[in-house]
């Protein structure tokens, strides 16, 4: 039965995406192969559309199985026909970060925050973003801590465009309030909880100091991404994880699913799995766990609970799992994620999100209406690409 539920499925999303393959399409890719440009396979949205297809496809048989990859090769064959150019996103649409650089305190971390810096920088100077950074330049009539805010506060709180927030540097907490370390005022949590209070459009926001597990309690919130370098305000020490971190965004090591690009999700990870090793190579007691947060609850998620860019635990509350969000928040985006407008990115994103709702309630609905309403959203998956 499920086979042939899949077999029927494979058909429809075919169909949807056939139209696409035109005779204009058919000569496009003619005359770029004869101009010697690269004719890619359109690996996104075999990606797109897999990414959420195949994670429930644990409960199926090895024949269903053999069937997906069958459907598969099939969308290969038919995405080898599309042309990619890249196109440019509007001002609108364009990725904003703010990065932040903290009091150094002794001359070696102040070295090594640059160095963070510098791959960050060389990050979006590849992603074409607009890099806004603070903390560098020599302290004028402003402080870093009124820079922020002002830098907060003239970005657009309602902007379909991503804003990414990077903290690099040191951190304090009392036993009451987490602070981020700054030459001058430092910044609290309460602080920049109420200064992103009104922030409604795509947030990431990326403390990778100590002691900064309490800013994911107070930032967490819909449509947001919050990683920090610890558990808790407990962990004091000097944190490792953000070299990793800034590393792992430039690089294309952290490309875990092979899409030609690096999510927020796969560089937490890596950048994770890199700190663990630092400590267990040293012999160290480790004194930071990063956690990422992207449902809302504000409780955090760590690598360890992932395999690959999946999700191998789930929260003894039944809520959703972190990391969706988060693997849609990509900085510099490949040659297939460029060919598609950001509107397209952002339905594609959605429909995804829906994906991963659905499986999530697949043990309480009957395996017909799970089907139907599946192959009503990877249909549509599939038309974003037309």
């Amino acid at each position: 039965m499920r086979v042939a539920k899949s077999g029927i499925l494979a058909c429809k999303v075919a169909q949807a995406f056939l139209p696409a393959v035109s005779p204009t399409f058919l000569s496009a890719k003619s005359h770029h192969a004869d101009s010697g440009s690269k004719v890619s396979l359109f690996p996104l949205f075999v990606f797109s559309v897999f990414r959420g297809f195949l994670q429930f496809s644990s409960a199926c048989t090895r024949s269903a199985l053999r069937n997906s990859a069958s459907l598969l090769g099939l969308l290969c064959l038919l995405s080898i026909c599309l042309p990619l150019t890249a196109r440019p996103d509007t001002s609108a649409d364009k990725t904003t970060v703010i990065l932040v650089l903290g009091a150094p305190g002794q001359e070696e971390f102040g070295s090594n925050f640059l160095q963070q810096a510098e791959s960050w920088r060389k990050a979006c100077t590849l992603a074409e973003c607009d890099l806004i950074e603070l903390g560098r330049e020599p302290v004028g009539e402003t402080n870093d801590l009124e820079q922020l805010r002002l830098a907060l506060a003239n970005q657009p709180t309602n902007s379909p465009a991503q804003l990414w927030l990077v903290l690099i540097g040191h951190g304090t907490f009392d036993g009451k309030e987490a602070r981020f370390n700054l030459r001058g005022p430092d910044l609290s949590a309460s602080d920049l909880q109420q200064w992103l209070k009104p922030f409604l459009r795509p947030l990431a926001i990326l403390d990778t100091t100590s002691c900064s597990a309490p800013f994911l309690n107070k930032l967490s919130a819909t449509n947001r991404v919050v990683l920090t370098a610890t558990r808790s305000g407990a962990e004091q020490y000097f944190t490792r994880f953000g070299q990793f971190l800034a590393e792992a965004v430039l690089g294309q090591e952290a490309d875990l699913d092979k899409d030609d690009q690096v999510s927020l999700l796969e560089a937490f990870l890596i950048a994770s799995r890199k700190t663990a090793e630092f400590y267990k190579t040293e012999g160290r007691i480790a004194t930071e766990h990063a956690l990422l947060d992207d449902n809302g609850d504000g409780k955090g998620t760590p690598a360890d609970w992932f395999r690959g860019v999946h999700a191998i635990k789930k929260p003894a509350d039944a809520s959703s799992v972190d990391g969706t969000l988060a693997s849609q928040f990509c900085l510099v985006l490949s040659r297939e994620e460029r060919a598609l407008s950001a509107d397209q990115r952002r339905h594609r994103d959605a429909l995804e999100q829906e994906v991963v709702k659905l499986r999530e309630q697949k043990s309480q609905m009957a395996e017909d209406a799970y089907f139907e309403k599946l192959e009503k959203i990877l249909t549509d998956l599939a038309r974003c690409y037309q």
